[in-house]
């Protein structure tokens, strides 16, 4: 039976090579650890949804359905919910005809505040008047029935493009006023 020696440089060089490797499979595994605490942490939804549909109603009949790709719940001190994919909202009259329709690219909705915002290419349209609302963001009231902003809009309507800033309307956008309007607007000529 033979025994082999091993000489003292190369066996430092095993051990350190040995080392070394030990060092990279704790770091690996300190590395998961912190991914999976930063994973639950409390910046996170508490609960994700795709592909959503929400009805609002009162006494039992629909007033308004909101769809969107994704829906991201908050919890905490100021409950939230999210539409980071775009969201849109459509408002029904007593016998489920559209009165209007609000859309934008991005959502989120305050729970105890009764409030939703809106931001880019925020498009509300009045189906019945046929008029539409162009702007970059707002808001809608829910417990005020009402949708406003302080920001550049642009209202089209049958025959006329109208630009402005400083919105406030009902939330179907039937009545509204805003502030500094330009475009081209009718005037009867006995007004004058």
């Amino acid at each position: 039976m033979t025994v082999k020696t091993v000489d003292p440089p190369r066996l430092i060089r095993l051990l350190a090579i040995l080392q070394v490797i030990l060092l990279l499979f704790s770091a690996c595994t300190k590395e998961k650890e912190a991914a999976s605490i930063k994973l639950h942490s409390s910046e996170d939804p508490s609960m994700s949804a795709v592909n959503v549909e929400i009805l609002f109603s009162d006494s039992g009949k629909v007033q308004a359905r909101l769809t969107a790709p994704l829906l991201n719940q908050y919890g905490g001190k100021n409950p939230r919910m999210d539409f980071p994919r775009g969201v849109k909202i459509i408002m029904y009259d007593s016998i489920m005809r559209v009165k209007s329709t609000l859309s934008a690219l991005y959502g989120i909705r305050f729970d105890f505040k009764g409030y939703m915002e809106g931001r880019g290419n925020v498009i509300v349209r009045n189906e019945l008047k046929n008029e539409q609302l162009n702007t970059e963001h707002l808001v809608w009231d829910e417990r005020n029935h009402r949708i406003y902003n302080n920001d550049p809009i642009k209202i089209i309507t049958p025959g006329k493009v109208l630009y402005g800033n400083d919105l406030e309307s009902d939330e179907t956008f039937t009545r509204y006023n805003f502030k500094n309007p330009t475009g081209q607007m009718m005037v009867k000529k006995d007004s004058v």
